[in-house]
C-alpha cells in the first residue's frame, strides 16, 4: 500500500479554500480577475470564498471587487503587499488558502492543477516556467541569480522563487507570521521556510501573463530580495553562509602562507585569513546551534 504523507495533519484533505487576493490600485482589472477565479474554483467542486485586500488604493478598486462578488477588506492606508496578505489570510475561514493577483498576470485557469495536489503537500507553487511566460527583460538577470543562489543556500531545487499564485496551509503561514515582512518579500520568505525546515511543497509550471497597468516593483527589490535571502539563510540554515566564507579566507589565508614560506617571510595576512576563517566558523557554528535550539520550540 501507498501512502502520500505530505499533506498529513488536522484538514489535509479539506476541500475547502480561502482564496486571497491583495489589490493596490487595481479598478480596471480586479473585477475580471475575481470572475475568472471564481468560474476556476466552480469547475473544482471546491467550497470557497473569495477574498479582496484593498491595500489603500485610491482608485474603485474595493467597489470593483465587491460587485464581482468578493468579500472585501479594506486597509485605510497602503501597507504593503506582505501586510495585505497576512490580513486576508487572518480572516480566512478555510484551512486552504490561495494567494493570486488582481494584475491578471497569473491565470486562474491554472488553479485546479494546484488544487490537485493540495493533499500532498503544504505549500504548492505556481513556477512562472510554462510556455508563455512575460518577465520584463530588465528583471530576468536579478530574478535568475536570486534563484539561483536561493536554491543553493537552501539545499534544494527552488524553480520560482517568489510566485504570487500558490495554495498553503493556513497553519503554515500562522506558524512562520512574525517572520512575513510586509512587502513584496512575503513569498519569497515563506519559499525559503519551507525549503529550510522539511515542509513538503512543489512546483506546478504556469504562464505568466504581461501585466495589465503598471508595475509596483521597483529596481531596489532586487537588494531587498538578496538582503532577505540572505538573512532567512542564516536564520534557518546558517552554515550555508558561514562555511563557504570561512573556506574562502582560509583558501587565501593558507596561499599566502605558502607563498610567505618561499620568501622566508610570515606575514600579518597571511595569519589574519586563518585567524578570520576559524573565527567565521565558530559563528557559523553558534548560529546553527541557536537555529536548531529555536526550531525544537
Amino acid at each position: 500500500m501507498i501512502e502520500d504523507v505530505g499533506g498529513t495533519g488536522p484538514g489535509a484533505a479539506e476541500r475547502a479554500v480561502t482564496v486571497v487576493m491583495p489589490a493596490f490600485n487595481e479598478g480596471p482589472h480586479v473585477a475580471a480577475q475575481v470572475r475568472a477565479v471564481a468560474e476556476a474554483l466552480e469547475k473544482c467542486g471546491w467550497e470557497h470564498e473569495l477574498l479582496v485586500v484593498d491595500d489603500g488604493s485610491t482608485d474603485a478598486t474595493a467597489e470593483q471587487a465587491a460587485a464581482a462578488g468578493a468579500r472585501v477588506l479594506r486597509h485605510p492606508r497602503n501597507l504593503g503587499y506582505g501586510a495585505a496578505l497576512k490580513r486576508g489570510v487572518a480572516h480566512a475561514r478555510h484551512g486552504w488558502i490561495l494567494i493570486i493577483d488582481a494584475d491578471g498576470t497569473y491565470p486562474a485557469s491554472a488553479i485546479p492543477s494546484l488544487l490537485e495536489k493540495a493533499g500532498r503537500f503544504e505549500m504548492v507553487v505556481g513556477a512562472r516556467t510554462g510556455g508563455e511566460v512575460h518577465v520584463p527583460l530588465s528583471r530576468q538577470p536579478a530574478k535568475w541569480f536570486l534563484t539561483k543562489l536561493a536554491s543553493y543556500l537552501s539545499s534544494c531545487r527552488i524553480p520560482d522563487l517568489n510566485s504570487g499564485l500558490r495554495l498553503m496551509r493556513k497553519e503554515l503561514v500562522e506558524r512562520y507570521r512574525h517572520l512575513l515582512p510586509d512587502g513584496f518579500s512575503f513569498t519569497t520568505t515563506i519559499t525559503l521556510a519551507c525549503a529550510c525546515n522539511g515542509h513538503t511543497f512543489d512546483f506546478v509550471p504556469i504562464d505568466y501573463r504581461q501585466r495589465l497597468g503598471a508595475s509596483k516593483i521597483r529596481p531596489r527589490h532586487a537588494y531587498d530580495f538578496l538582503i532577505l535571502i540572505l538573512r532567512t539563510i542564516v536564520l534557518f540554515n546558517p552554515l550555508r553562509v558561514f562555511l563557504p566564507l570561512g573556506a574562502l579566507l582560509a583558501v587565501l589565508g593558507l596561499a599566502k602562507f605558502v607563498y610567505d614560506c618561499f620568501l622566508d617571510n610570515l606575514s600579518e595576512s597571511a595569519v589574519l585569513a586563518l585567524l578570520g576563517a576559524l573565527m567565521i566558523w565558530s559563528v557559523g557554528l553558534l548560529a546553527d546551534q541557536n537555529s536548531r535550539m529555536a526550531l525544537r520550540r
